[in-house]
């Protein structure tokens, strides 16, 4: 009898461990979902007037769900003002060109300011001066003013190696540079063409935008970083500060309500569920790598 009742209480504590973890288990899927919706925007939608707060972090690339989002951010009468929070090194020249294009024509019927956090460099810079002012820390990495195209010869080691690559190709700068064939004084002269061009592009973007001539943004454009301090020294930025200088910018210059909510836009992911979307930042980021999405002419500090 003593065993009876023994195995009845151990089944008793089973079948509470069991309700136990079915418990916690829904618990946790509730919390998931819930951290899902807040961070995918549904818990971040505004009635009545609300600043848009638009963030550009890491390389920056082409990027269709960011545009897409800030085509519909530049429908929505309700968002009366925008920052743009950048913490990027620059990416690839296209990409940079869509989201400072991107970010004009919502400029064109509402405030918008961009406050810098660690790096706004090259293409983040671009980006940074689509809005109407300008902020940073006195550390913030700013500026690299610049483009560059990468590549590499290899022909060296592989003739150590005994290797002999063959390319056939309909012209000679077809294809060039190639790391697999030492780079014509031809082709790199090309090269320098396509730098050139869009190197002036870059140019005349901040010249137009920082109202300065095209000479004095030249002497800035040799690639350099700029601290926060020195960019405002320089007129490439116009204040040190963070988000609290951008509000108090927005309430006394653009005479936008002090108690204004600000609201993260929201990306769009079809192809994404709440739980894929909650792995996909910290193991997506482990298992691949930003540089290697870049292709193309680059606008970046530090390829």
């Amino acid at each position: 009898m003593a065993l009876d009742a023994d195995f009845i209480i151990d089944r008793r504590r089973l079948k509470k461990s069991i309700l136990r973890w079915r418990v916690l288990a829904v618990v946790a899927i509730l919390i998931a979902i819930v951290v899902g919706l807040a961070r995918s925007g549904v818990f971040a939608g505004a009635t009545g007037p609300y600043i848009a707060e638009v963030t550009v972090e890491g390389v920056i690339a082409s990027d269709p769900l960011m545009l897409a989002a800030l085509d519909k951010l530049e429908r929505d009468n309700d968002a009366v003002g925008v920052i743009v929070h950048i913490d990027s090194p620059g990416g690839t020249m296209v990409g940079g060109e869509e989201l400072y294009e991107s970010l004009r024509r919502i400029g064109q019927t509402r405030p918008i300011v961009a406050e810098m956090g660690t790096v706004a460099a090259s293409g983040g810079y671009m980006t940074a001066i689509a809005a109407d002012h300008i902020i940073a820390h006195r550390g913030t990495v700013t500026g690299s003013i610049g483009v560059i195209f990468q590549s590499m010869n290899v022909t060296a080691a592989l003739e150590k190696l005994g290797v002999e690559p063959v390319t056939v190709k309909s012209a000679p700068l077809k294809a060039s540079p190639n790391p697999f064939e030492p780079t014509t004084d031809e082709a790199r002269n090309v090269m320098k063409g396509l730098i050139s061009d869009m190197f002036n592009v870059f140019v005349s973007m901040v010249a137009e935008r920082r109202d300065m001539t095209v000479e004095q943004v030249t002497t800035l454009a040799d690639g350099r970083v700029y601290t926060g301090r020195q960019a405002v020294e320089n007129g490439l930025i116009d204040e040190i500060g963070g988000r609290r200088e951008a509000l108090h910018w927005l309430e006394q210059k653009k005479g936008i309500a002090a108690d204004t909510p600000v609201v993260p836009i929201k990306i769009e992911d079809p192809d994404s569920s709440i739980i894929v979307d909650l792995f996909k930042g910290s193991i997506g980021n482990m298992l691949s790598s930003e540089g290697l999405k870049l292709d193309g002419l680059l606008t970046v500090w530090h390829p």
